[in-house]
């Protein structure tokens, strides 16, 4: 292979997934970028970003290289990408992203899925944009804005940290940035996307983006598109658009004009698919107006009549109406629906229904009225609401604006003139008018026609526009109404003539009758006129509103003559309507042909909207104030009055009317205050919102425009009389609108200065300082008056708005002296007066130019400080002082950067300055600091207040030094104002470390404040040890205070890298790098400096250093666990042992663990370092190796319990729990024993595991005594709060107990508890009530016991294989209890949930080691049975089912599984003779069930049963069966016979197995016998077991016949001649068995027989006819029996212990019934039995002995009744005792001279011993 080489290519992206093969292999991830540092032969070698520590190697063909920049940092490179920082930031954020949206579709989050999904989509594609580098540069930053917004709302919305960032959207940098910029940036940020997330959630969602431009700009558009126009009309139409507002009745819109050709496109054929213009100039008013409609009139050009044929010749082009089309907008223009110019809206039309029809009355009708039937015509459009004026919205969306656009706009002012807007429009409405029909039969057809005349009479060419989108014309022709005697049109033109020629220009409006017929309509001349001046005699222009105009009549050429009617009057007023009384009136004069018509009537409306003609008188005399000098102070004052869109309209011209009054009259001060007055009102117009941009028109006036040199004089001058004449107390209403408009003022007053100055060469300085310095004397004496009224109100005023004249001042007036100003103007108002106002003034004080300054800063700091300490203190108006504090933070923060920027270019003046700054800094610490931490201190939590002082805190440390601490620690003038300066200082940190005051997503401002503690408390700490670690200056609790803060400090949440993502962690890094290595460093070096006063933090400080050992960073652990062998070195030497240091780090190591701290490489590490420590110190190596191991073991558990704690599936957080609990009870920590006890006992019932429950708390119970001791351990839960003595806790620890076991269904071993209760109450406590209660519960349990169904449970073995599988589980084998009717596939189920890559096991044989060994995990589950323990008080007993099904079920410790194998020859014909069973037996730690539902197994064993073994256990099985079932009829006759049937009918009838004659066939043969001598024995046992099948298939059958029905009985029948056939064939070969039976006398039960197998008795050997030999007397119980087991054993009954000293008669000594036939013989009772509950051996003289043929005898397997003779003997003993009888099986091997346990089996294997009987119930529960 190629040997591995460097090359260029460092960067790059996985494409592919990358899977781990091999070990050297580095897996990666489809997006994953890669470091590459070799490549050879189409291989790279590198390492990960996300995990920089793991490098391998990796295909080039999968990665995708990319530039990149490498940057060398030591020996170690580092490549950034090379690209621009937005591309980079959104790669990173799509891949945080990416992870998190996969959890979502986890979760089944869908919708935020999808929104996620979206976002991500958008992102990549406006990456790509950004990437491609086509975009124009404002086009590029807009997509920054968009991105970068969309970046921040997605971390919002997925919890992830907040990005802050500038202006230009670039990311701040913290150290480039101050903490409290930094600050205030956070909080913009977060309110914006607050606000945002609550628009998205709002019910009425906005449009997108509708909001943010509609802050952002007070102008809106409205886009549309016509996309189509079906109408059927036949002629040419003209279509007028516009905006209507319902509410108000009229348009408001200019309106824009589509011809439309009679072909259906329209006339100018290039406008095809480009009909498109914008509604402009739409103010906020207009969106909120209550409806908003596009309204669209159709008036179609041609004939009067569409009906009239063209036989005759007709007169065309008349403009009549046609229809209208409306549409609501509202929703659209309010932006509460979606406007997307590419979804088309249908407005259907509207039409003409009657001559009488005017197209304003149907619009006004068809906005309140519903659907029509509009049969598809009408028009198609597109609309989309657009933001920013004209100029911007074509850059913001060029492919729907541009320059072949047209533009309509609104019928006025816009709500915000721009400056550049000039405008000259005059909207002319005809309204309406009226016209007597004269001499004609009808009423006449009336046209309009509009026209423009100068004052010749000639008309102006192509200045009256229609709307927009059409071409300018000289006339406009109305619309044609027939026959209408009122007219009512309602058609707006636009009249745009040029400026200089409206002064001699009107309106002319002619009246004309238009008739049908071509030849009658050219006949027709005009018979009436009107006119109206566009401008008045005394200047202004036309007024505003309707004007009722005079109608003229004469010859049509007079009426056309300017010179004949401009003289007469062209508006009727009341004088005129009173003169003009008669029908016509001759005008006296130069025009005698034309007379006014009083019977007609004509009214228009006009509009004008001009930023150069005006309307107002007032403004146009003071304009031209020359022509008239006289009424100059009249013109002034009326300025006042004259509306404010007048002057700004004519802003410039006024200013410069003003300023030339006062430089032509600068001799007199006549009009001084005229003049000031006038300006103060101007300047205050420009400060209205209305016209706020015409700030830069004034701005720029002042700049280019403004000349007045000697200004400034009287400017100063009247503002200074103005001043103090309010300084004196004297009225002067006019100052608080000065001090308003002071900024402008200064601005004149020092650019006048300038001017002057250049003009003179600096002439008249000191005159100019004189008249300043004057001023500010007046001002401060103002601010001294303590007068109320208009004196208090001028003092607010002047400290709002002196501030805004400094930047100006600043350049013209000394620094210092300005310092002075500004703290005498502060200083001079009384301390409560004006607190607020004076703090806001200082605000902006500190945020302008001036205080840049050192000198005026100085000052100013002077007068600020002790205000903001007293207001601080006081918690007086504190938002305003943390606004002050933080700008005076910000100014010196950018001030000290300045000074280092200068001291790198200069570096005298640079220290001088940053001297000047550490000057101001040091002044404002020892003022400051002190306070606002106290301040911090006192705030609740809760108040908002508190993250800005902990900010301007934070920025306070960040501005300090280390000469600025020491400075500050030595100016303390006592050692205890220091230490409580410390104290204060470390719980203040450690509180706002612990629950920090910004939200958990500001990252960078937790980081910054992180930082900024850190230096502090390093600065401290050096304090600590230089002054408080002495003997005789030692502070114990100064020094506790500091371990616990940098602890805490150490281990807060937003220092643990590892839980960040790969991204955070690196960016985290880089920045501030791991300041936990550095604290843990300083904690270390202050702890060995302690030297002998380390035992005074022993066991204190071994939680906090625990807690900062278990951070998870190697080096940090390294260096810091040696801490604990120190511990226990100090504690050693001084008292011999470490006792209280293990007390304290077992405790804590388990609330820590548990906690989430801790793992497997810190258990090695401790394990390691302090074993290492120990082994160096003899004394302390075998001690400290033991604990080593002690915490070893308990961190082991923990972590298991820990893995698990958290898991859906509880099943391994319980066993980890018990572990926990044995060990505490191992090591004797009784109160974190008894924590898990109830943290076990909770887990269980949680998962209902009732029964487990109860036997967890029985563990605590018997830790208690019945007595009046007070409990010593805590107690969990509410057992704790109010029961004090153990005998209180144990009772309702034993009632608890009960409730438990009655609901899992473990009456019997409720009943035990019940019996203990029931001797406390009737012996010890005497409570004969709560007595007779538990009396009551405990007969219940025996109720419940027999008439309760309760279902076995299944056990299941399951083994955990493979090193894949935490410690408490690899490689083990455990034993479950099943839950009721629980299946084995839903138990599989849940088990293997918790590992989903575990593989199950099909074989049931233990694995091998490849294995156990493996890096896998291997899951083993099958089906266990429990093997019966020998329960001696039910042995040979007649009982119920119900009581010994409890048994074969519960308090097991020993279970079986069968495994059937073939060995040997393979019979075709009897698969039983080599059927041999491999049979395993599991024994548990523990019985079943107990603390758990599960418990590991600790000894298995394995035995080969042969065939004939196998087929005797079948047998008794078998028998075990029917007897069961008879006795379960007995006691139930109203049980199914189905089960009954099929049991019976299976065995006498058997159809496929071939029933017992296969065993005959297998094993009875004679060959088989001789080839197996051994085991003849067991041959006849299994005769004697088919012999005894017999008498028990007669009963069931016998049953069966009386339970039969008739349709069943002949398959009764055939079964009872098949049974017939069987009996006689076995009583023949095997002998005749008889059962016997009885009847419970005591009870009333049915008769019943009883079997009782001895299941581990079975013997493995040949039989003998060797008796063994006698045992030895039983040993008599032992004298130390504790009384209380006496006790409970005395009130045991015949099943759990008898209730008195007497033992009950049993079963079998009760009489023999007369009508009986058979009877069962229970030829034993307790007392026959040993004291080991073993079975006495027979005496060799009873085992010899031979009973009558009709005795009763018990068989060698179980059975009781009467044995009688076959007709072929059977090798057995004719006669048996009672006693061989049931011991004959358990000792047939040892009567042949071998010991039953030990016997070989046919397979040479020894045979398991019969286990010994369980132990007593209270050693049972002891045990666990």
């Amino acid at each position: 292979m190629a040997p591995w080489l460097p090359t260029k290519e460092k960067y790059g992206v996985a494409v592919w997934n990358f899977p781990r093969t091999k070990e050297h292999h580095l897996p990666l991830q489809i997006g994953e970028m890669v470091h590459i540092l070799q490549a050879s032969e189409g291989w790279y070698c590198g390492y990960s970003l996300r995990n920089r520590a793991a490098r391998g190697i990796f295909p080039a063909s999968l990665i995708r290289l990319k530039g990149g920049v490498v940057e060398q940092r030591g020996v170690e490179e580092s490549v950034v990408p090379a690209e621009m920082p937005t591309v980079q930031e959104i790669t990173t954020t799509l891949r945080e992203w990416a992870t998190i949206w996969k959890q979502l579709y986890v979760a089944g989050q869908t919708e935020r899925y999808g929104q996620v999904k979206r976002m991500m989509q958008e992102l990549m594609e406006q990456r790509s944009q950004l990437l491609s580098g086509t975009l124009p540069k404002d086009q590029l930053l807009r997509l920054r804005k968009e991105v970068t917004g969309k970046m921040d709302y997605g971390n919002k919305i997925l919890a992830l940290d907040l990005v802050v960032r500038d202006e230009d959207e670039n990311i701040l940098d913290p150290d480039r940035t101050s903490v409290i910029s930094l600050f205030q940036a956070h909080r913009r940020a977060a309110q914006t996307l607050t606000q945002r997330i609550q628009e998205e959630m709002s019910p009425q969602q906005r449009a997108p983006g509708h909001g943010t431009h509609e802050a952002a700009s007070p102008s809106h558009n409205l886009y549309l598109c016509v996309r189509n126009f079906v109408c059927h009309i036949g002629e040419e139409a003209q279509l007028f658009m516009a905006l209507y507002d319902p509410g108000e009745q009229r348009i408001i819109s200019e309106n824009y004009v589509i011809r439309w050709a009679s072909t259906g496109v329209p006339q100018d054929i290039e406008l095809l698919n480009n009909l498109k213009v914008v509604f402009t100039d739409l103010g906020s008013t207009d969106l909120k107006r209550e409806r908003l409609f596009l309204v669209c009139q159709i008036i179609r050009v041609g004939r009067m009549d569409l009906r009239d044929s063209h036989s005759r010749k007709l007169s065309t082009g008349l403009r009549r109406p046609f229809g209208i089309s409306v549409m609501d907008i509202t929703e659209i223009t309010k932006g509460t629906c979606d406007s997307d110019e590419d979804k088309q809206h249908f407005i259907p039309v509207h039409p003409v229904a009657a001559d009488g029809d005017f197209l304003h009355n149907m619009i006004r009708k068809a906005v309140e009225g519903k659907d029509i039937n509009h049969k598809g015509q009408g028009l198609w459009v597109s609309l989309k609401m657009l933001w920013g004026d004209l100029s911007q919205v074509r850059k913001d969306h060029p492919h729907l604006v541009d320059r072949s656009t047209a533009v309509a706009r609104k019928l006025g002012y816009p709500e915000v003139i721009m400056p550049g807007d000039v405008r000259n429009d005059i909207y002319l409405t005809l309204v309406q008018g009226e016209f007597d029909k004269g001499n004609k039969k009808t009423q006449k057809n009336v046209e309009v026609t509009v026209c423009v005349c100068d004052e010749a009479g000639n008309v102006v060419q192509n200045v009256i526009h229609a709307g927009a989108g059409d071409s300018p014309t000289s006339h406009y022709r109305s619309v044609v109404y027939y026959q209408q005697r009122h007219q009512r049109w309602m058609e707006t033109l636009k009249i745009a003539v040029p400026i200089e020629d409206v002064h001699r220009t009107h309106l002319r409006f002619t009246f004309r009758h238009r008739s049908s017929s071509d030849s009658k309509d050219r006949s027709e001349r005009i018979f009436s006129m009107a006119f109206v001046r566009l401008m008045r005699p005394d200047g202004t222009t036309l007024r505003d509103g309707e004007h009722d105009l005079v109608l003229y009549k004469g010859d049509s050429k007079k009426l056309e003559d300017a010179s004949a009617y401009l003289s007469l009057p062209s508006e009727r007023n009341l004088s005129e309507s009173k003169l003009l009384s008669g029908s016509s009136f001759r005008v006296s004069g130069a025009a005698p042909a034309l007379a006014v018509s009083t019977r007609d009537s004509f009214q228009i409306s006009t509009l004008i909207c001009s930023t150069k003609l005006t309307q107002n008188v007032n403004l146009l005399g003071l304009l031209k104030w020359r022509s008239k000098p006289s009424l100059l102070c009249g013109n002034l004052q009326k300025l006042m009055n004259v509306d404010g869109g007048e002057v700004i309209k004519f802003l410039q011209d006024t200013l410069d009317a003003l300023f030339s009054i006062m430089m032509e009259h600068s001799e007199t001060d006549v009009y001084d205050t005229l003049v000031f007055d006038a300006l103060v009102f101007i300047v205050r117009l420009v400060a209205d919102r209305k016209f706020q941009h015409f700030n830069t028109v004034l701005e720029a006036y002042i700049r280019q425009h403004f000349s007045a040199t000697l200004a400034y004089k009287k400017l100063l001058s009247v503002l200074t009389q103005y001043v103090e004449q309010a300084g004196r107390g004297e009225p002067c209403d006019a100052l608080p609108r000065t001090f308003k408009a002071l900024e402008y003022i200064f601005k004149f007053i020092v650019r006048s200065r300038r001017l002057f100055a250049q003009l003179y060469e600096g002439k008249e300085v000191a005159e100019f300082q004189q008249s300043l310095q004057r001023f500010f004397v007046a001002l401060n004496q103002l601010m001294e008056s303590p007068l109320e009224g208009p004196t208090l109100l001028s003092q607010g005023a002047a400290l709002k708005y002196l501030p805004s004249i400094l930047e100006d001042v600043i350049g013209i007036f000394d620094s210092s002296a300005l310092g002075a100003v500004l703290r005498d103007f502060v200083g001079n108002l009384l301390p409560q007066r004006l607190l607020k106002q004076k703090l806001q003034s200082l605000t902006h004080i500190a945020s302008t130019k001036a205080f840049r300054s050192h000198e005026c800063r100085e000052l100013v700091l002077q007068a600020a400080l002790p205000i903001l300490q007293e207001l601080i203190q006081a918690g007086e108006e504190e938002e305003s002082c943390i606004e002050l504090l933080s700008s005076i933070l910000e100014v010196l923060y950018q001030a000290q950067k300045s000074a280092e920027k200068l001291r790198a270019r200069h570096k005298d003046r640079g220290d001088v300055e940053l001297a000047q700054v550490k000057k101001h800094i040091q002044v404002i610490l020892e003022q400051l600091l002190p306070t606002v931490n106290r301040r911090v201190i006192v705030l609740d939590r809760e108040n908002p207040l508190r993250s800005d002082y902990v900010a301007c805190m934070a920025a306070i440390l960040s501005q300090m030094d280390k000469d600025h601490y020491s400075t500050y620690i030595q100016a303390f003038p006592s050692r205890p104002e220091l230490m409580d300066f410390l104290m204060e200082t470390f719980i203040l940190f450690k509180d706002l470390i612990g629950k920090t005051v910004y939200p958990s997503d500001w990252m960078v401002m937790n980081m910054v404040q992180n930082r900024e503690f850190l230096r502090a408390i390093n600065h401290f700490a050096t304090t600590l040890t230089e002054m408080f670690l002495s003997k005789s200056n030692f502070e114990l609790q100064l020094w506790n205070n500091y371990f616990h803060l940098a602890v805490a400090f150490l281990t807060q949440d937003s220092l643990q890298l590892e839980n960040f993502s790969p991204a955070k962690r690196n960016s985290i890094l880089a920045k501030y790098g791991d300041m936990r290595a550095t604290i843990g460093s300083s904690i270390r070096d202050m702890w060995y400096s302690l030297g002998q006063r380390k035992i005074e933090f022993i066991p204190g400080m071994v939680g906090p250093i625990l807690e900062m050992t278990l951070v998870p960073e190697l080096e940090l652990r390294k260096s810091t666990i040696p801490i604990f062998f120190d511990m226990m070195l100090c504690e050693h030497r001084l008292t011999g042992s470490f006792s209280r240091f293990e007390d304290e780090i077992l405790r804590k190591l388990d609330s820590e663990v548990e906690g989430g701290r801790g793992d497997e490489q810190y258990m090695q590490l401790f394990k390691s370092i302090l074993l290492s420590c120990c082994q160096s110190h003899p004394e302390l190596a075998k001690p400290g190796e033991n604990f080593v191991r002690l915490v070893s073991e308990l961190l082991e558990r923990l972590l298991d319990y820990r893995a698990v704690m958290n898991d859906e599936n509880k099943t391994y957080s319980m066993s980890c729990t018990v572990n926990l609990l044995n060990f505490y009870k191992e090591i004797d920590r009784q109160a974190m024993y008894i924590r898990y006890l109830y943290k076990l006992k909770d887990l269980h019932i949680s998962y209902e595991n009732y029964t487990e429950g109860a036997y967890t708390l029985l563990l605590h119970a018997r830790l208690l005594t019945w007595s009046e001791e007070l409990n010593v351990a805590p107690v969990p839960g509410p057992h704790g709060l109010h029961l004090h003595t153990q005998r209180q806790l144990k009772e309702a620890l034993y009632n608890q107990i009960i409730d438990y076991f009655d609901q899992g269904k473990m009456w019997e071993e409720a009943i035990h508890i019940c019996k203990e209760l029931a001797e406390q109450y009737e012996n010890h406590v005497f409570d004969y009530e709560m007595l007779s209660d538990i009396l009551q519960r405990e007969a219940k349990f025996y109720e419940k016991i027999l008439k309760v169904l309760r279902p076995n449970p299944d056990y299941f073995a399951v083994g955990y294989y493979g090193q894949g599988f935490p410690t408490f589980l690899r490689n083990k084998v455990f034993i479950y209890r099943g839950k009721e009717y629980e299946r084995r596939e839903d138990f599989e189920m849940q088990l293997l949930s918790p590992f989903p890559n575990a593989e199950k096991l099909k074989s049931t044989s233990p694995p091998g080691q490849d294995i156990t060994d493996s890096p896998g995990q291997y899951i083993q589950c099958f089906t266990v049975q429990p093997a019966e323990e020998t329960k001696v008080r039910l042995k040979g007993r007649s009982i119920p089912e119900q009581i010994t099904n409890f048994y074969k079920a519960n308090h097991v410790q020993r279970f079986s599984y069968s495994r059937p194998f073939k060995k040997g020859p393979n019979d075709p014909d009897n698969e039983f003779a080599n059927m041999w069973i491999e049979r395993t037996t599991f024994r548990t730690a523990y019985p079943l069930p107990g603390i758990l539902r599960w418990f590991v197994v600790t000894s298995t064993e394995t035995i080969t049963i042969s065939p004939l073994e196998n087929a005797i256990e079948t047998m008794m099985k078998t028998n075990e069966k029917i007897m069961s079932e008879i006795n379960r009829h007995q006691n139930d006759p109203s049980l199914p016979i189905n089960p009954l049937s099929m049991l019976l009918n299976g065995i006498v009838d058997p159809a496929v197995m071939g029933g017992f004659t296969k065993y005959e066939k297998a094993f009875f043969q004679e060959p088989y016998m001789q080839e197996h001598p051994e085991d003849a024995g067991n041959i006849e046992k299994l005769k004697d077991l088919i012999a005894w099948q017999i008498p028990l298939l007669a009963e069931g059958i016998r049953i069966h016949g009386q339970k039969v029905t008739e349709d069943l009985r002949p398959f009764h029948e055939r079964m009872e001649q098949c049974f017939e056939q069987l009996r006689a064939k076995v009583e023949s070969q095997y002998g005749v068995r008889e059962m016997m039976f009885f009847e419970d006398r005591r009870s009333g039960r049915p008769r019943s027989i009883a079997w009782v197998p001895d299941w581990d008795q079975l013997s493995h050997a040949g039989a003998s006819t060797e008796v063994p030999p006698t045992p030895k007397p039983a040993p008599r119980p032992s004298e130390s029996e504790d009384h209380r087991n006496e006790h409970r054993e005395n009130r045991s009954s015949s099943i759990f212990g008898p209730r008195r000293q007497d033992v009950r008669q049993s079963i079998s000594e009760l009489p023999e019934s007369k009508d009986e036939k058979w009877r069962l013989s229970c030829p034993m009772n307790e007392s026959s039995l040993s004291a080991d509950g073993k079975q006495p051996p027979p005496s060799r003289a009873a085992a010899g002995a031979q009973p009558s043929t009709g005795g009763s005898s018990l068989s060698p397997t179980g059975f009781g009744g009467r044995v009688r003779s076959a007709s072929k003997l059977p090798p057995l003993p004719r006669k048996f005792s009672l006693a061989v009888y049931e011991t004959f099986l358990e000792h047939s091997d040892a009567a042949a001279g071998g010991k039953a346990s030990t016997s070989p089996t046919v397979d040479g294997k020894k045979s398991l011993k019969s286990p010994p009987l369980p132990p007593p119930k209270s050693k049972r529960l002891s045990q666990l």
